[in-house]
């Protein structure tokens, strides 16, 4: 993984596989997820990022792509029993997710039971080897030191990357919860900021904050504002 990405050196290609193409949404439909991929594959995006109910889809659509298969567990609360997480992470592996982003047990942060959430994260990471875990922080509802902490358990769990946001709680990515998570793994694990990117100019500070991955649906259109280079 690369770190420490200066968004004014990016080229239009590098630029896209940054980029998790995202579609969460409850009334997505067959269809939709279909062109989710289609766009996917002809922008050289990272991923897809879908509800679980469509894996099998778009492993099917995206064999021999590139594009990896990203879903989601313990979506969009994280308050699942750790158990039902760890499982929904392991069927979604078996039916071809390569990344696995989870929703962290919010209210076991909020209590600072953080030997807890690191349980948790690292039942997930056990049965999604040898796919990527990715930690969902949902940073609008925490302090600063809870942030610091939770991307702590992250790390000591094994986790692949810690994320901002699952898009639906009160508030989205933020540069100082990026730059905040960036300082506080180091270049040990990946940073993925998600929620509310819909400009480039929002995804560029983002990257610059110590983003190296972005979680988003406006993907093609932050690429088709990309100056051609």
């Amino acid at each position: 993984m690369e770190y420490g990405i200066n968004s004014s050196s990016l080229t239009k290609s590098q630029f896209a596989a940054l980029i998790d193409h995202t579609n969460l949404k409850p009334v997505a439909t067959r269809s939709d997820i279909e062109r989710l991929c289609r766009d996917a594959a002809e922008a050289g995006f990272a991923s897809v990022c879908i509800n679980p109910v469509h894996v099998p889809l778009a492993a099917g659509l995206l064999q021999n792509t590139g594009v990896k298969i990203c879903t989601v567990v313990g979506f969009p609360l994280g308050a699942s029993a750790h158990d039902a997480k760890a499982a929904e992470a392991a069927f979604a592996v078996k039916q071809g997710a390569q990344e696995i982003d989870m929703v962290i047990d919010i209210g076991a942060v909020k209590e600072g039971r953080f030997a807890d959430v690191e349980q948790d994260i690292a039942g997930v990471v056990t049965v999604s080897a040898p796919a990527a875990v990715k930690v969902i922080l949902e940073t609008c509802y925490l302090t600063e030191n809870e942030i610091i902490q939770a991307c702590t358990a992250a790390v000591n769990a094994g986790a692949a990357f810690v994320k901002t946001s699952t898009g639906f709680g009160s508030g989205g990515a933020t540069v100082d919860a990026v730059a905040l998570m960036r300082r506080t793994v180091g270049s040990s694990v990946g940073v993925k900021a998600a929620g509310g990117i819909k400009t480039l100019e929002t995804a560029m500070a983002l990257i610059d904050a110590g983003a190296n991955r972005l979680g988003c649906s406006a993907g093609m259109e932050l690429l088709q504002a990309f100056p051609g280079r």
